[in-house]
């Protein structure tokens, strides 16, 4: 495969999966503070802003205007919209890989969330805009699997995929555990709304919302799809089939890094880790950061004559 095509592959999914996790959080978030609590309304809007724009984006931001801004702001990398921009951009370059039913919907999708212009103000239009994608993610998701071949390019979609959520699942952990707030029963209703996993918790773990065992479930849980252990699976076997294909022989680094990345959460309990989970979450996300510069060397800025050294 063509290092370009697999570039734009590989962002295509992780923009989509970026807009994905951003609708989810806000939805979320959203539902939350139409509820009556203790906490304030701007404490909940700066975690979900937090983890969705981290670092100097989310420090200044007017918890007023926070849903416009995630949602529809054309100058912020983060918001949906920008990202699903990127997304369809990225399979415009190469519709030839992908089937056009994936290319139907996601330009489709991209015209109605641009479609209207949103004025800050207006709540209801920026929540329609998350539920129209929302709904899209899943469609998606599904056209994908239904109509590609599984092949190459299949596997750089899943490895955009689940890096990128391995990565948003670590950031928004680290928003609801490590930031000095106090979560109550609807927090963690929240967390796990924003993780689509309050169902699923509820019948693994019963109703019972215990942070530790909540953090448990979204970090180590290998069957549960928005778990960060079941991500770094889907990461292994989509490099495993991408190096059995692909010409290179020079796959070490990425199997090693992946491999430790898939030991982090494979052998270690959640009372090993609760008391320093910050410092355990930071390290999770940056060597998803040292496995995505790895795989970038490895399969689209390498020199032709290294795809062929033994």
């Amino acid at each position: 495969m063509l290092s370009r095509v697999a570039d734009s592959l590989y962002w295509m999914s992780r923009y989509f999966e970026r807009a994905d996790n951003a609708s989810r959080v806000l939805k979320a978030t959203y539902n939350l503070i139409l509820n009556p609590a203790k906490f304030s309304t701007e404490e909940r809007w700066f975690r979900a802003v937090s983890s969705l724009a981290p670092g100097a984006a989310s420090s200044n931001v007017d918890p007023q205007r926070a849903l416009f801004l995630l949602v529809a702001d054309t100058e912020g990398a983060f918001s949906i919209v920008n990202c699903i921009s990127a997304a369809r951009e990225n399979a415009r370059q190469v519709r030839e890989e992908i089937s056009s039913e994936m290319w139907e919907h996601l330009n489709r999708l991209f015209h109605e969330v641009t479609g209207v212009e949103l004025q800050p103000n207006d709540d209801a239009g920026a929540m329609r805009a998350v539920s129209l994608v929302r709904e899209g993610s899943y469609r998606f998701s599904g056209i994908t699997a239904a109509t590609m071949n599984h092949d190459e390019a299949w596997h750089f979609i899943q490895l955009g995929k689940y890096i990128e959520r391995a990565c948003n699942l670590s950031v928004l952990l680290d928003a609801y555990f490590v930031v000095d707030t106090h979560a109550d029963d609807l927090d963690w209703v929240g967390l796990l709304s924003s993780c689509a996993a309050f169902e699923a918790y509820c019948k693994a773990c019963t109703a019972e919302l215990k942070p530790e065992r909540i953090a448990n479930f979204l970090l180590l849980k290998p069957e549960f799809p928005y778990s960060v252990r079941y991500s770094l699976d889907r990461m292994h076997e989509a490099l495993t089939a991408i190096s059995a294909l692909s010409l290179s022989r020079r796959t070490e680094k990425v199997e090693r890094l992946i491999g430790r990345l898939q030991s982090m959460v494979a052998y270690v309990q959640v009372g090993e880790i609760i008391a320093e989970l910050h410092q355990y979450l930071a390290a999770i996300i940056e060597q998803c950061r040292e496995l995505h510069a790895a795989v970038h060397e490895l399969y689209i800025e390498y020199p032709i004559e290294g795809a062929f050294q033994t």
